[in-house]
C-alpha cells in the first residue's frame, strides 16, 4: 500500500491489475480480488477509473473531465487529486515517472 504519496504532474497513474469492475445503475463498483474488498467508485469516479486504463497524468484527466463537465479547473484538479489519493491509499493505482518530464 502506498501511503503519503503526493499526487504530482511528474507521474503517470494507471489501474492496478486484479480488480473486477462492474456497472450498477450508472455507477461503477469494483472488487479488489487481492484485498477481497468492494469499492463504490460512483459515476464520476468510474469515468476517472476508465480513463486510467492507460497511464495518464493528472493534467490529462482534468482536461478530459473539463471537456465533458462544466467545472472550474481548480475544483476539478482538487477532486481528481483527492480521488487518486484515495485509490493510492487502497493500492488500486500504479504510479510511473513521466518519461518526458
Amino acid at each position: 500500500m502506498i501511503k503519503n504519496h503526493r499526487v504530482s504532474e511528474k507521474h503517470l497513474y494507471s489501474q492496478n491489475p486484479g480488480n473486477i469492475v462492474s456497472d450498477m445503475d450508472g455507477e461503477k463498483v469494483m472488487l479488489s480480488v487481492q484485498k477481497g474488498k468492494y469499492y463504490n467508485l460512483g459515476e464520476l469516479g468510474g469515468e476517472i477509473w476508465e480513463l486510467m486504463k492507460e497511464p495518464i497524468t493528472i493534467d490529462e484527466l482534468v482536461k478530459t473531465l473539463q471537456s465533458q463537465y462544466d467545472v472550474a479547473q481548480t475544483e476539478c484538479e482538487e477532486q481528481v487529486t483527492d480521488f487518486i489519493n484515495q485509490l493510492l491509499e487502497h493500492g488500486l493505482v500504479k504510479i510511473e515517472d513521466r518519461i518526458n518530464s
